[in-house]
């Protein structure tokens, strides 16, 4: 008899924003696949009676390719386990938990969507920057910033995203922000345009780093800034405030 499988998001960092059901289903779970994006803060705090498969990404080395994760989760389910794919914010949210899903559900095994909160938005919010705001943006873009290297052209159209008035928001977008500055300054945005790139975002060592669109690669490059990171670039970075008291990283308050 099958098992089942849960693509369950694990929010931003901590297990604070961890949600009920997610740790629910973790504290069940026969089988946990997760990478390094939880945190530490989660991932020790995973259940001793789970077997835990370690799928991360470190360096640019694959601990597991996806269609290994893939296979690996329809052999444990087959078998009658309780399945979790932890993933750092939302599974379909850049996480390829729409893969998953349809491999999962193309072998005849349950699954459900336990949805967490997207660093695309928390990880903003948590240094005082709306991604919406009725005086600078109505409307909110969230970009990879790297594509899948295997497509025939590009999916994202810079020209109409060079034109938009709203924010950009970018996940994994360090190592091309050099590339993404260009191509939005090429096709006119305006290079004045703010930026605030945050690292870590809900981590105590968090650290954000502004400038003017036309800058922020070189910017970036100077204060040797590394992933993981999230970067907004539009007119709601105005309201960053780093003197703000009610900014001090999690883990720095007493």
């Amino acid at each position: 008899m099958n098992g089942k499988v849960y693509l369950v998001g694990s929010g931003p960092g901590g297990t604070g924003l961890l949600a009920q059901h997610a740790a629910e289903v973790i504290e069940m779970a026969d089988v946990i696949f997760y990478d390094q994006l939880p945190g530490e803060e989660i991932l020790s705090s995973l259940p001793e009676h789970a077997e835990k498969i370690d799928c991360g990404k470190y360096g640019g080395r694959h601990t597991l390719e996806q269609q290994d994760i893939e296979s690996l989760m329809v052999e444990r389910a087959q078998k009658g386990k309780i399945i979790v794919r932890l993933k750092g914010g939302d599974p379909f949210l850049f996480g390829r938990g729409g893969e998953e899903l349809e491999t999962v559900r193309a072998a005849g095994i349950a699954v459900e969507m336990v949805p967490g909160i997207s660093s695309a938005l928390a990880v903003p919010a948590s240094v005082g920057i709306p991604v919406t705001h009725r005086k600078y943006a109505s409307q909110v873009t969230i970009l990879t910033g790297h594509e899948d290297p295997t497509k025939p052209a590009p999916a994202l159209d810079w020209q109409l995203l060079a034109r938009s008035r709203g924010t950009i928001v970018i996940l994994m977008g360090v190592a091309n922000l050099c590339n993404i500055a260009k191509a939005l300054l090429e096709n006119g945005k305006d290079s004045s345009t703010p930026v605030a790139i945050i690292e870590r975002g809900l981590r105590k060592d968090r650290r954000v780093t502004t400038g003017p669109l036309s800058a922020i690669g070189k910017i970036a490059i100077q204060a040797e800034v590394k992933p993981p990171a999230v970067i907004v670039i539009g007119d709601v970075v105005r309201l960053y405030d780093p003197q703000q008291p009610d900014l001090i990283p999690p883990g720095e308050r007493k």
